[in-house]
């Protein structure tokens, strides 16, 4: 199966689970799979309060980008594979009065979903698009905000996705998104067993990977500031069925991946 269908089943699935009254893949609230170091605790007890439940447990994030986006009303944002809708939604009230958020998602499924949550949010200043990351279905230059949470990562073309938020931002425009980045070398059966774990299909970038990709796609001001490392002991029991002893490896885990928040500027010069 390739990447992208992959990824379309995965979150497919969790949007089905959802609203057929299950528990969800992820864990963003404080009430469910706490002791998970991936997805646990990303929103707080304010935000959680503004949403519906069922976006709560959609969510196949490891950050919270809209705590770090700086974002103010009347801009436009756009939440790269929105999922549940839970940084579209907490970005529409910050956008507000005057602003609109977008999100953009390729399965009709968690689309679904994601109206669905914002009816019962009563949130009006948001609009779920149907597409792909790699081919955003907005003019240039039609927006002031990019954030995303953790779903880059999935991408098979993460220069294409770059090159595409580039392109819709407005000359100024914030690309602040959460992700998945690795720091240094790490053997490559390590680095797939502990990036299934985190849930990673296509694989993260290395942080100074997705820098050098940030600027070559026209981007300035870049920076990358981990939010989460992640321990060998957190990922014991995956690791342990994949037939990977921990105690063995850990220093090549430890410090080497993190959730990190990640920060970028169209140079205001563009007229692009």
């Amino acid at each position: 199966m390739e990447t992208k269908d992959a990824v379309k089943e995965k979150y497919a699935q969790a949007a089905v689970r959802v609203r057929a009254g299950g528990d969800g893949p992820g864990c963003a609230s404080s009430t469910s799979c706490s002791a998970d170091p991936i997805t646990s605790n990303l929103y707080d007890e304010r935000q959680q309060r503004e949403l519906p439940q069922s976006a709560l447990l959609a969510s196949l994030g490891c950050g919270n980008p809209t705590a770090l986006a700086e974002l103010r009303p009347g801009e436009t944002v756009l939440d790269l594979g929105s999922g549940g809708g839970i940084d579209v939604m907490l970005s529409a009230r910050r956008v507000s009065p005057g602003g609109k958020a977008y999100g953009l998602d390729m399965t009709d499924e968690m689309l679904e979903l994601a109206r669905e949550n914002q009816r019962h949010a009563g949130v009006s200043n948001v609009e779920f698009l149907k597409g792909e990351i790699e081919a955003i279905p907005l003019p240039n230059s039609s927006v002031d905000v990019i954030i995303s949470n953790c779903v880059i990562n999935l991408s098979g073309d993460k220069d294409g996705v770059l090159r595409e938020a580039f392109r819709v931002l407005r000359p100024g425009g914030r690309f602040a998104v959460s992700d998945v980045v690795t720091k240094g070398v790490v053997q490559p059966q390590i680095r797939a067993g502990v990036l299934a774990w985190i849930g990673c299909i296509a694989g993260a970038l290395d942080a100074d990977d997705y820098r050098a990709k940030l600027a070559s796609a026209g981007f300035e001001n870049i920076g990358i500031e981990p939010t989460r490392l992640y321990k060998a002991e957190d990922a014991r029991s995956f690791l342990a069925e994949q037939g990977i002893d921990i105690t063995a490896i850990a220093d090549e885990i430890d410090g080497k991946f993190m959730s990190a928040f990640i920060r970028a500027v169209k140079p205001d010069r563009q007229l692009t």
